[in-house]
């Protein structure tokens, strides 16, 4: 086992914070909270009870949600237990978004989905121990809840002037769209589920992107309210690129954590292209690393930044804590042989499959000569410009340097499939039939 990836597979907290408070604010981790020296001491003291919520809207969670489990991560390693909550009833509501509303998912997909997220969240807390996390699905405690006992019970809780203030509510009313009372009372029964989870499990602290801080504030103003406690709320930043585009997202397509929608290569592959100003803060949010350890990765960014140093530790990292040591191991051989440092017949072929789904690509018959698949794969623009490229040198095959513009592609490598090359750094994948 590579011993640049035992903090990914063995996650512990720095040591040199006394207070997993300080450690989680050094890492960025708190955009806004409730007060800030009672946070301190709460996390600081004996175990708590905290939550995080993850609606089912889609099968997968996306890297926003990963920023909420390693949170919940730190924590637990604290001493802290946590409960996983997917939700079942607000699924089927959905939050309101700034500028629309949500197209509502039928109760067997969504039933589906909570499965599905489930299943997720769960691997990266521990269920062993004295802090065992637990999972919870708030249609347990809502689904016998009537109209009636819900008006009466909770929304007289709740003042609609409050509620007109929410970010993403006002938002919504600024719109054409305007907003339903379907997506304008999501704020009510996640503020139940708050309450729900401190009657039940004494939870004392729930934890959010910022962009959820209405929300999250709906459940402490309730508890306050009803039970006349204090309790906390976290709100950790939105990612976002230097450049201030949206982190994770390339034209509208999010980065997910499931394999089967973004390929354990193509996820290492958007961490390897972190930006230099953007790396060191990605490596306190989303890898264990010590301060120490990302302090001299930031070193390296300022007076090596050509090694990409700590962006191969980011990618490696972060792909060993999403997708296992053996995937990651696997993408990091397809990158290097596809680049010409390893061996592209030893590759397994579903990794090196994938690998090349992400390259510019065509699905040619076996034995089509190379100079058309070059123009397939669009490495040329015409059959001449093949051959010149050919007798110039520039163009190799799996590997071999093709001499002969009569060469044709067999998709001899693992998987039926081969590799063309222009130049050094021009590739792309010719799958086979």
């Amino acid at each position: 086992m590579s011993e640049t990836v035992v903090s990914a597979l063995a996650p512990a907290n720095d040591p040199t914070f006394a207070n997993v408070w300080d450690e989680i604010v050094w890492r960025g981790l708190v955009h806004v909270s409730t007060g800030q020296e009672a946070l301190r001491a709460l996390l600081g003291g004996d175990p708590i009870t905290y939550y995080c919520g993850f609606d089912p809207t889609a099968s997968s969670l996306h890297l926003g949600h990963l920023v909420q489990l390693l949170t919940m991560r730190r924590l637990q390693l604290a001493g802290h237990r946590p409960l996983g909550l997917v939700g079942g009833s607000t699924g089927l509501i959905g939050d309101p978004r700034p500028t629309a509303e949500r197209t509502l998912n039928s109760r067997e997909t969504v039933s589906e989905w909570v499965a599905s997220l489930r299943a997720q969240v769960e691997r990266y807390l521990s269920f062993e121990g004295d802090n065992a996390a637990r999972m919870v699905n708030n249609l347990d405690w809502t689904a016998p809840l009537s109209a009636i006992d819900f008006l009466r019970e909770i929304g007289k809780h709740y003042r609609v002037g409050t509620m007109l203030k929410k970010d993403a509510v006002a938002a919504r009313l600024n719109s054409d769209a305007g907003i339903s009372y379907t997506e304008f009372s999501y704020q009510i029964l996640q503020g139940l589920d708050f309450l729900e989870l401190y009657r039940q499990y004494d939870c004392v602290l729930q934890t959010g992107g910022s962009d959820q801080w209405g929300n999250l504030t709906s459940g402490t103003d309730l508890i306050h309210r009803v039970e006349g406690v204090s309790v906390h709320a976290i709100g950790t930043p939105l990612i976002t690129n230097s450049d201030g585009t949206k982190f994770g997202k390339s034209e509208g397509n999010a980065i997910w954590i499931d394999a089967a929608l973004t390929s354990p290569y193509a996820f290492y592959q958007f961490w390897l292209a972190t930006a230099d100003a953007d790396v060191v803060e990605r490596l306190k949010v989303f890898t264990f690393l010590t301060r120490e350890e990302i302090e001299a990765y930031a070193r390296l960014v300022e007076t090596e930044p050509f090694r990409r140093a700590a962006q191969k530790r980011l990618a490696e990292e972060v792909s060993t804590i999403v997708h296992g040591p053996e995937a990651t191991a696997a993408v990091i051989a397809a990158s290097e042989a596809l680049f010409g440092q390893g061996d592209l017949a030893a590759l397994d072929a579903a990794t090196l499959r994938s690998a090349l789904e992400e390259l510019p690509h065509a699905r040619v018959p076996s034995g089509t000569p190379v100079v058309q698949a070059l123009v397939e794969t669009e490495l040329v623009s015409s059959l001449s410009e093949a051959r010149r490229a050919i007798a110039q040198g520039g163009v190799s095959l799996d590997g071999e340097k093709v001499t002969d513009d009569t060469a044709t592609v067999a998709g001899t490598l693992p998987g039926g499939v081969s590799v063309l090359r222009r130049g050094k750094k021009t590739l792309a994948g010719v799958f086979v039939d």
